[in-house]
């Protein structure tokens, strides 16, 4: 005589039995060959939060190798638990639709490490993945999970290890990225000041600027000058962002304990006072910096 529980217990025996059927006829996703061996090299193996350091990506198109579509490169920086902390990712300046079987792709990158509150040991993972459907490539190398490949090792240190600098006259309040916190930047007026402590011996100064272009069509004549005397002097498209590397010799920077760059632009806009544009904005506005970074040399 059956007893209800022994007909419960058959119904989940056959429960179970129906559900591993179905999990045993379901396809395990195929395995794919690596399309490409990915490598990066550091210009530094300690990075203050805020510095940059140039970041050269090195791809291996394997023999065999086909691309459909032009993919991304992600880049995430991960901490010592895996855990991502932020990303460089980045179209490569060859598309992938034009790598050849065989073939070394190789590019350096200059890349600013964003104030992320993290210091310690971190990791970079790198892959290839489609805008369109999200999904990653095969890549040959160590795994992280989720075709993310590990490709280096640095340490990120306080950003105290930075030049003491300071936003001083000629600047409007520093600004974020609707959607993206680590995108920071501070518009100037038509003159403004940087000041920094005197590492008394050469610099190379990071100088990430641009003039959006949405409204205001204009190039800009910008010049960057110490105690008078030039420094830099070039011209700002718009909608074209520009990274300068300036060397600046000791001499240059003088020998007080602070040094006072002076920047200056020849054509300002008001937002508010363009005919082609919505804004309510009044502020006078010169260009758009993203890191003005000085590092000793």
């Amino acid at each position: 005589m059956n007893t209800p529980r022994l007909r419960h217990s058959f119904v989940l025996l056959l429960a179970a039995g129906a559900l591993a059927a179905t999990l045993g006829c379901r396809k395990k996703e195929p395995v794919t060959a690596p399309v490409a061996t990915p490598a990066v090299a550091l210009s530094h193996d300690r990075a203050p939060l805020g510095s940059p350091i140039d970041v050269t990506y090195k791809f291996v198109v394997a023999n065999d190798a086909k691309f459909d579509q032009n993919l991304r490169v992600m880049v995430h920086v991960v901490d010592s638990d895996e855990e991502m902390i932020f990303n460089f990712d980045h179209n490569p300046p060859v598309p992938t639709t034009e790598w050849k079987p065989g073939q070394t792709i190789e590019y350096t990158r200059t890349e600013f490490i964003p104030v992320y509150p993290y210091v310690g040991e971190a990791s970079i993972q790198v892959g290839l993945y489609s805008t369109a459907t999200q999904r990653r490539v095969t890549l040959a190398g160590e795994d992280a999970g989720q075709k993310a490949y590990k490709v280096a090792r640095f340490q990120l240190q306080p950003q105290t290890e930075n030049v003491y600098t300071v936003f001083k006259e000629g600047w409007h309040p520093a600004e974020q990225a609707e959607h993206n916190a680590t995108v920071e930047w501070q518009w100037t007026k038509k003159d403004a000041t940087l000041v920094f402590k005197n590492p008394k011996k050469d610099v190379l100064f990071y100088f990430d600027v641009d003039n959006p272009g949405s409204v205001f069509k204009d190039s800009q004549h910008v010049q960057l000058t110490i105690g008078g005397q030039p420094v830099d002097d070039f011209v700002l498209p718009p909608a074209q962002p520009m990274l300068r590397k300036v060397p600046i010799k000791a001499a240059q920077l003088g020998t007080d304990d602070m040094v006072e760059l002076h920047i200056a632009v020849d054509k300002t806009f008001v937002p508010s006072l363009l005919p082609a544009s919505n804004s309510h904005d009044p502020r006078e506005l010169g260009i758009r910096v993203f890191h003005a970074y000085i590092d000793p040399r």
